[in-house]
């Protein structure tokens, strides 16, 4: 009795949040259209194996796929606190969309050019951060705050699941109908996101006072409260809806100097270094995947699925238990223990061509890297104000996204060598030191 009463306390969090119809219907959105990113992933990497010289080529496919996040990371903070979230995530998807749908419909016409892979994948980065920022920015916006540990589990387990179906049914789609075929399917993926995005009732706009007075206005107070939004009162939201903390939150004026202030929070700085360095090797991985099962594992495209799979099936597992309970440690401590251990699920590609030990270690890396981010972000979101939500998460999530890039850029010259075992080495010290330096700090 007792533990059904433990694990009904820890399930409540999960019902209450996805009883609030605008959260449920955007995170509904936002895991279909994953689902569709993690085929397309498969697909893209495919089209450029498929080409002449593939593999050096495969390293330049991941630059583009990631390397843009940076720029537009940049710009995503400023536009998602200054315009209503809702707006920008259906814009986001409609762009990138279409992007996704220009190589199908270039198919039917003649033969795919050899560099639009690559553009195609640089789009996507350039945008890609819209929702990682967005999304969890509006969760305060949408959830009260004591399930937001819940929403961000959500969050992750959405990322996770769909990781886990999207490469693994991208591999079968690829083998059966080619690669064009799963692009659109992404393509439709990111017109559901929009029309998603859209029916959230809740406006997702920070309200700031404005800056600049008329003469002789009486001057107000520098912290005002953003007024409830129509359908916030209890008598007119519909059931579930009510009661929303964050429409009554004090803002303050003016909400200046993000990187500065993120820059003096001593944990902040400590775990998106140690997030910076874990997603170096990473991109590595994502640029070795590809390789092994190309060059050492049976299967082709379908061993590439399953490798993803094992990855996102990892996460899933790691993620739903991470959600439903408050590590015992401390949270820098918490956090520094789970990524050591992913750091050692590198040392699996030494086995290399065992399939079944290749994926071994490609579900730890999943199944402990997914409590780091589940974790981490309840930290962020303990400390970001919430008026620098939008910002706070841009800059940060753009930091850990923009390395990537790093780890594709020193893998590539290995494998191309064929020198997996130093590149195996590589992603397991990168990965692991800068956890050590964390669990090492006071806090």
């Amino acid at each position: 009795m007792m533990v059904n009463d433990v694990a009904g306390g820890r399930l409540a969090g999960y019902r209450r949040a996805l009883s609030r119809r605008d959260f449920r219907v955007l995170w509904l959105g936002s895991s279909v259209s994953l689902v569709g990113d993690g085929m397309t992933f498969v697909a893209l990497t495919w089209l450029v194996l498929s080409q002449p010289d593939g593999v050096r080529r495969l390293g330049l496919l991941t630059v583009c796929h990631t390397l843009p996040v940076f720029v537009g990371g940049l710009l995503a903070g400023p536009v998602l606190d200054r315009f209503d979230k809702r707006h920008v995530l259906a814009v986001d998807s409609v762009v990138r969309g279409g992007a996704m749908a220009s190589i199908p419909v270039v198919s039917l016409v003649g033969e795919v050019p050899p560099a639009m892979p690559f553009v195609v994948a640089a789009v996507y980065g350039l945008f890609r951060m819209v929702p990682l920022a967005g999304f969890p920015a509006a969760i305060p916006d949408l959830v009260p705050e004591r399930d937001r540990d819940a929403a961000n589990a959500l969050e992750s387990l959405s990322f996770s699941l769909s990781g886990m179906i999207g490469p693994a049914l991208g591999g079968v789609l690829i083998a059966g109908f080619g690669g064009e075929a799963v692009l659109a399917f992404d393509a439709l993926s990111y017109a559901l996101f929009a029309v998603a995005a859209l029916t959230v009732r809740r406006p997702l706009v920070v309200r700031r006072p404005a800056s600049v007075r008329p003469p002789f206005a009486v001057r107000r107070p520098s912290v005002v409260r953003r007024p409830l939004a129509p359908q916030a009162s209890p008598a007119t939201e519909p059931p579930g809806e009510a009661a929303t903390e964050p429409s009554a939150e004090a803002v303050p004026e003016p909400a200046r100097g993000t990187l500065m202030t993120l820059l003096r929070d001593r944990v902040l700085v400590a775990t998106t270094l140690a997030f910076m360095a874990f997603n170096i090797a990473v991109g590595m991985l994502l640029v070795t995947g590809p390789w092994l099962a190309k060059t050492q594992l049976q299967g082709g495209p379908q061993a590439l699925g399953l490798l993803l799979a094992a990855l996102a099936a990892g996460e899933l597992a790691g993620a739903a238990v991470a959600g439903a309970r408050t590590p015992r440690a401390r949270p820098l401590r918490a956090i520094a223990g789970v990524q050591l251990v992913a750091a050692a699920g590198f040392l699996a590609l030494l086995t290399a061509p065992l399939t079944i030990t290749v994926l071994a270690g490609f579900l730890v890396i999943g199944m402990f890297s997914a409590p780091m981010t589940i974790w981490a972000q309840s930290l962020r979101m303990a400390r970001i104000p919430a008026p620098l939500r939008g910002r706070g998460f841009a800059v940060l999530r753009t930091l850990m996204q923009a390395t990537p890039p790093i780890g594709a850029a020193i893998v590539t010259p290995l494998l191309a060598a064929g020198l997996l075992g130093p590149a195996a080495l590589v992603m397991t010290l990168v990965a692991a030191v800068p956890a050590a330096v964390l669990l090492s700090m006071k806090h």
